[in-house]
């Protein structure tokens, strides 16, 4: 893949316009690795687009195994992005053991490697997602939801919202749910969350389920005592099969568990 997308970014580079012809053999007579890879160099031929498909080609091999040299081994079997979870997981056990704490100088560098790339996830009933009547074409559908996948702060979601808008029109209500479900997946994180349930008009955030995590000791955990001591109409603490949860009745939206959450991490 990297041999065709190299030959075909040397072309036509001079005044005179250029032309460059793959010849194939019919679909039907090749692997589905060779199908999948014309596919790319179809798909991804803009400019500056090494990056897709080297990833794509990474996709296509398998990622192997991260830690060796091997090109195939059982992330290719569990996928690349069940790997990542499991390395993060096994990473917030560690922050959580006392002689951990003698590799970080100070907090901030603690932060740093923790920042999160932990998943929020996220059960609702309410539509969460690009309807194929906004964007007709799946492919494209699926290229968007990629490209929200890799968002990491605010501007970038707002130049994505604004680019859909631009390409496709007003937002339908499933779509605005969709990019709120981002917003809000980075303030649960922050707020120290690992699941959040909005269903029904219940709302639930549910706290780390081990009970000796370092959360419970933490001033962000205080600053959330203290704020719904001061607001107890906004939301209640409950515990269930002895897990902490946070609880917020009549929610019509995800833009309104989204401000709650936003009050209680800047009062």
């Amino acid at each position: 893949m990297a041999d065709l997308h190299q030959m075909r970014g040397r072309v036509g580079r001079s005044k005179r316009k250029a032309f460059c012809y793959l010849i194939t053999p019919p679909f039907d007579m090749m692997t589905a690795d060779a199908r999948k890879r014309l596919e790319a160099i179809e798909q991804f031929s803009d400019l500056g687009s090494g990056f897709q498909i080297a990833m794509k080609d990474l996709e296509i091999r398998g990622a192997g195994d991260l830690l060796g040299g091997e090109q195939s081994g059982f992330i290719n079997e569990m996928g690349f992005d069940t790997y990542q979870k499991i390395m993060q997981e096994a990473l917030e056990e560690l922050q959580n053991e006392e002689d951990f704490d003698e590799l970080f100088s100070n907090e901030e560098d603690r932060k740093k490697l923790f920042k999160s790339n932990k998943e929020v996830n996220i059960d609702t009933d309410l539509e969460l997602m690009l309807p194929d009547s906004y964007v007709t074409n799946i492919e494209e559908r699926l290229s968007l939801y990629q490209k929200l996948a890799e968002i990491e702060d605010q501007p970038a979601l707002n130049h994505f919202k604004n680019e859909l808008e631009d390409r496709f029109g007003a937002l339908p209500q499933e779509a605005t749910n969709l990019l709120k479900s981002v917003e809000l997946k980075w303030i649960a994180a922050s707020i120290g969350f690992e699941k959040l349930v909005v269903k029904n008009g219940v709302f639930l955030g549910y706290f780390p389920s081990n009970p000796q995590d370092k959360f419970y000791q933490s001033d962000r955990f205080r600053a959330i005592i203290a704020y719904l001591t001061q607001h107890p109409t906004e939301a209640t603490l409950k515990e269930k099969n002895n897990q902490l949860m946070m609880r917020k009745d009549n929610v019509k939206s995800v833009d309104e568990v989204n401000g709650l959450l936003s009050r209680i991490l800047n009062p």
